[in-house]
């Protein structure tokens, strides 16, 4: 099978058109990565690890603190893997995470999706964690991920959607939540609801051989009502964030207070409970 568009060229074209546009909502305060590096490649990455082999060569895009990349790392042995951020400041978090494991088949650097300074085909596998939410042009990032992919390869991706997840007791507080994390993610250039769309935004890059798939993350225990509820209300009042929220005319500070309340007064809940979404997409590139 072919793309139905061309999917070639190289980073240095349309330069001007290919550099981000959108601002990452969220930031790295300690609140976002208290979540961030409890991520694994079992409970964000499932997805793909059947189609991992010892020896493939693997550019993980938007890397953060690197846990992911690490179990990448671990999982292809003879191989290699590159982790790559937007912000240099998070990779000296991903070198040591890496380090504290002994692994020595793992690099990292600062990228843009949009432009990979990568020659075509480098890669066996491109996968991107969380990214395509936050970018500005989706689907010129998974043409660049395509363009750096080796013939046969696969480009795989994995996204929330924020309108997809659900919790329960329902709560004004918690649905005052969503409705602002929407606005200020869009009023950032970015698309929260990206689970749902990462097949389309796929088929608009000329994909056409396409798995698509779902799984979720589910905090239900008292532990983890505690820790999930208790890092998005520190998330709220802390973080990028909640300076993009007030800074944009989104918020108050009194209504963020509100909502950082809301958070702790739901995990406080013995029967709640809360599940989010995420969308999935694995794409081979034709051999």
């Amino acid at each position: 099978m072919t793309p139905r568009v061309p999917l070639t060229g190289t980073a240095t074209e349309g330069d001007a058109m290919s550099k981000e546009t959108a601002v990452y909502t969220h930031g790295h305060h300690e609140s976002v990565l208290r979540s961030h590096t409890w991520r694994t490649a079992a409970n964000s990455a499932a997805y793909l690890l059947g189609s991992l082999k010892p020896h493939m060569t693997i550019l993980d895009i938007g890397c953060g603190p690197g846990t992911i990349t690490a179990d990448l790392a671990q999982l292809v042995p003879d191989g290699r893997v590159t982790g790559v951020d937007q912000a240099p400041g998070i990779l000296d978090q991903a070198r040591a995470t890496a380090a504290e494991r002994g692994l020595t088949n793992v690099e990292f650097g600062v990228a843009d999706v949009h432009a990979l300074d990568y020659p075509d085909g480098s890669f066996d596998v491109v996968h991107a964690h969380q990214v395509l939410q936050h970018v500005g042009d989706p689907v010129r990032a998974l043409r660049e991920m395509y363009r750096v992919t080796k013939p046969g390869g696969i480009v795989a991706a994995r996204d929330g959607d924020y309108s997809g997840m659900v919790w329960y007791p329902r709560m004004p507080g918690m649905d005052d939540w969503l409705d602002l994390y929407l606005r200020v993610a869009r009023a950032n250039g970015g698309e929260p609801d990206a689970g749902r769309r990462l097949k389309s935004w796929a088929l608009q890059a000329g994909f056409t051989d396409i798995a698509s798939s779902s799984s979720n993350w589910c905090f239900a225990t008292a532990e983890e009502r505690a820790w999930w509820s208790g890092l998005w209300a520190d998330r709220t009042l802390a973080s990028a964030y909640a300076e993009r929220a007030t800074q944009g005319g989104h918020a108050t500070e009194d209504q963020l207070r509100a909502v950082s309340e809301a958070w702790r007064e739901w995990g406080q809940q013995e029967d709640a409970w809360f599940s989010c979404l995420h969308g999935e997409i694995l794409c081979r590139k034709p051999a």
